[in-house]
């Protein structure tokens, strides 16, 4: 239940439409449902803007289900990220409504349509390999109600290809850059850019990279300012903080 939905159900009750059992048996698994294998967080939306995310990878098809299932009781949307087929399916037994996102490992429900806010995310990654990353960022910013624009094998090997997007650098109200190798673009990118600037290495690259640590170093040491590092691989954090970041542009 989000904070709309509680609004209407005190204004029914003050009406006299809602008995005051029925809305107490409404209010009964806030603010968690304990389904025994897991505690599922029905205040998630009212503090922080969006409903529990489930993490699949790891879990078993079952309980993904059962999750889903109650997370779509109070909330028209949700997103499951690290999905395979399987997951899929799991949640696809809680709701026909389930889309399967293959190349960012993601499912999403939509029950109603996110309500569409202002900020545009401009997403750049820079090689073919991180695109799995960064198409996890999109989904998340995207069910989140906000835009994003893609610009994808844009690294610095040939720096041409992303001068060549400079028009779109200064026009977004956030930015996340995807990398693997060095890591190096994130720090280009927010050398060009006025606004904040979120790296997400990868661990695509060859033994050097060290399975991304190389990458998060690089951008950690990043001497431009602005900009913000999530973990390795972790498209999810960078797309979610994105979102909040244009979140609050709007507010503004």
């Amino acid at each position: 239940m989000n904070e709309e939905q509680i609004r209407k159900l005190l204004v029914e009750i003050s009406e006299g439409k809602t008995p005051i059992e029925d809305a107490v048996s409404s209010l009964r698994d806030l603010p968690f449902k304990d389904l025994g294998y897991a505690r599922v967080d029905h205040h998630r939306e009212l503090r922080c803007g969006f409903p529990e995310v489930i993490f699949c990878q790891g879990k078993e098809p079952s309980d993904i289900t059962g999750i889903a299932a109650s997370i779509l009781e109070n909330s028209p949307l949700l997103l499951g990220t690290r999905a395979d087929e399987k997951a899929f399916e799991a949640i696809l037994a809680a709701s026909d409504l389930a889309e399967y996102h293959k190349r960012a490992r993601c499912v999403t429900v939509r029950k109603e349509e996110p309500p569409v806010r202002e900020g545009e995310i401009l997403l750049i990654s820079a090689g073919t390999i991180d695109i799995p990353v960064a198409e996890e960022a999109r989904v998340t910013a995207e069910i989140m109600g906000h835009t994003v624009k893609p610009v994808y094998d844009a690294g610095v090997a040939g720096l041409h290809r992303l001068l060549s997007e400079t028009r779109k650098i200064r026009e977004a109200d956030c930015i996340i850059a995807v990398a693997g190798m060095e890591g190096a673009l994130a720090g280009v990118v927010g050398g060009l850019s006025d606004v904040p600037v979120i790296a997400v290495p990868t661990s695509g690259g060859y033994g050097a990279n060290l399975g991304g640590i190389t990458p998060l170093l690089t951008m950690l040491s990043s001497c431009a300012a602005g900009v913000a590092v999530v973990n390795i691989d972790n498209g999810f954090g960078a797309g979610f903080m994105a979102a909040l970041i244009s979140r609050k542009h709007q507010r503004d």
